[in-house]
């Protein structure tokens, strides 16, 4: 059962969409210009009314395939309030575009109602209007449990931003680094892990395979259950579909301990290069210790140069994991998990395990345990 109110004025058509009864899912969606709307609705409009309801619903039923999810066109007005105007004290971070915002959404015209994390983006040349543009259609193609969710965006004036849905964990980084934080106990922090590894597998099995190029713990946001999602991919790279597994990079981008030795030495990006920057991860979690910290000895600056040669030894374990797990982990998958590791670490990318055969290596240590 479909309910219309098409409203001229406001150029938006509101629909009530009963999937089940009960509930009545309520939704919003604002028409894009190609669809405005100049006489009193009529009945030629129900074509559209219909064709939009019908893509609602296959989104719902398929959110985790490979359907390019629908991106709504927020007003300006709307961000702008729901962030309070831009206010510091909403400031999350910062993001591949600019600063992210919290934002609150009005219920009453927005399906999703509440929270929401607003990136702003102020952009002063067609350049830079370009690049958000590519951006943005690059992001509203991906759809997986695993990559943070682009609802829609803005675009008025110099004010370019793009609309989130809302972390409360915020990322691995807060949660696993800050002394505030409660510890994560073994099994949160495996299936935080797991929840990375699914979403690199989408990335690199997708017909033309994205390399997601900046991994590191602040880019994994974390749900109100700790499900884990990658978010910002200002820096990501697609691998065109002509045979070549890697791309040539004229720039080497990325962060310092997590960026792929191999890719900084030839400017050769792979999906493997993912794959080593998941280890260093993967070396934070098990350890509770920052890839690099200057506040550590010269000689353990870098985690991995300092950890690398303990990751085999079986005798090494308790002296490398996190002491705040206090010994609460099976010393089996501790082990496993290290020397899953030091695979992901190999200097050559030939030499490292796949996004899938690290999914399933992870997944397997976690059933082993549960």
């Amino acid at each position: 059962m479909i309910r219309s109110n098409v409203q001229a004025k406001q150029c938006s058509v509101e629909l009530q969409v009963c999937f089940h009864s009960p509930p009545i899912q309520k939704i919003q969606i604002k028409v894009i210009q190609s669809y405005q709307v100049i006489a009193s609705p009529t009945m030629e409009m129900q074509p559209l009314v219909f064709l939009l309801a019908t893509q609602c619903y296959q989104r719902r039923e398929s959110s985790a395939d490979s359907r390019s999810p629908i991106l709504m066109i927020f007003p300006f007005a709307d961000l702008k309030k729901a962030t309070r105007n831009f206010s510091p004290d909403l400031r999350l971070g910062r993001g591949g575009f600019g600063d992210v915002f919290l934002g609150w959404l009005d219920p009453y015209m927005y399906a999703y109602g509440d929270a929401v994390a607003v990136e702003r983006h102020i952009v002063e040349t067609d350049e830079g209007r370009a690049e958000w543009q590519a951006k943005l259609s690059f992001l509203g193609r991906l759809s997986h449990p695993n990559i943070i969710s682009l609802l829609g965006y803005c675009s008025h004036e110099q004010e370019h931003l793009l609309v989130y849905e809302y972390m409360p964990k915020k990322s691995l980084k807060d949660v696993l680094f800050k002394d505030i934080s409660e510890p994560l106990s073994w099994g949160t922090r495996l299936t935080i892990m797991i929840g990375v590894a699914r979403g690199l597998t989408y990335l690199h099995s997708l017909k033309a395979p994205v390399i997601f190029r900046d991994l590191k713990s602040s880019n994994i946001l974390l749900d109100a259950d700790f499900n884990s999602k990658l978010t910002n991919f200002g820096l990501a790279k697609c691998i065109p579909v002509n045979g070549e597994t890697y791309v040539t990079a004229t720039l080497v981008l990325g962060t310092y301990g997590y960026a792929d030795p191999a890719y900084i030495a030839t400017g050769h990006l792979c999906v493997k290069s993912d794959i080593y920057s998941f280890g260093v991860v993967l070396l934070e979690t098990l350890t509770g210790l920052q890839v690099i910290d200057q506040k550590r000895p010269k000689e353990k600056n870098n985690l991995v140069e300092w950890v690398r040669p303990s990751l085999e030894r079986r005798k090494k374990l308790k002296k490398i994991m996190d002491p705040r797990l206090e010994q609460n982990y099976p010393l089996e998958g501790a082990f496993r998990c290290t020397a899953l590791t030091l695979r992901c670490l190999e200097n050559f990318p030939k030499d490292r395990p796949s996004s899938e055969e690290v999914l399933r290596s992870l997944e397997q240590i976690y059933m082993a345990n549960k």
